[in-house]
């Protein structure tokens, strides 16, 4: 949990039971809350000119929701869709601020949260310039795997399906699906019940 659901209570956030398919905010509306998922998931979305979606990010719960956009005054450049139903602690903007004015560690926390993102983030878009699916896919499963405290090989199971990892590698999703055959051969994933665990 990256702060502790008391704790955003006592500022006045309060909790909203959204549907899937739930639109939380869109590219080019204005940030105005801090947004932490208590339940389900969330993906961060944007539609190119053809229409098509690419996948940004996957957030499980304990995650906050593009928290970064309320350090700046820039409009959303994603946006925000439950996966399933799910539920989210909501903060208003200045209430958060004061928040972490008044509490110095969960500002640290949020600064090393951050950090670690970008690191992550820089880390996925290097692998997606590449011309190699493989590498591509693992990016895009490291990175998602990175949220998670356990580290363990195979310990984690990627939350995504293969059109999911599709969307987020800019791949087709017959590409995916041999790549991944031929990560399983490797060493590098494992398929238990058509999911798969890295």
């Amino acid at each position: 949990m990256l702060i502790e659901e008391q704790l955003l209570m006592s500022y006045g956030a309060e909790v909203e039971d959204l549907n899937p398919s739930y639109v939380i905010f869109e590219e080019g509306s204005t940030p105005k809350y801090y947004y932490q998922i208590v339940k389900g998931r969330i993906k961060l979305n944007h539609y190119d000119e053809d229409g098509k979606e690419l996948i940004l990010a996957i957030l499980n719960k304990g995650l906050s929701v593009c928290e970064l956009l309320l350090f700046i005054d820039e409009k959303y450049p994603v946006n925000a869709i439950t996966f399933e139903e799910t539920t989210v602690l909501k903060l208003p903007k200045s209430d958060f601020i004061r928040l972490l004015d008044e509490n110095t560690q969960i500002s640290r926390d949020i600064n090393k949260f951050l950090s670690e993102r970008l690191y992550f983030k820089y880390i996925m878009l290097e692998n997606n310039t590449s011309l190699r699916p493989d590498v591509r896919i693992k990016g895009a499963l490291n990175y998602q795997k990175s949220f998670s405290a356990n580290q363990e090989q195979f310990s984690f199971e990627v939350p995504l399906t293969r059109k999911d990892i599709a969307s987020i590698t800019a791949l087709r999703v017959e590409t995916v699906i041999r790549t991944i055959k031929k990560l399983e051969k490797e060493g590098f994933l494992k398929i238990i019940n058509r999911k798969i665990f890295i």
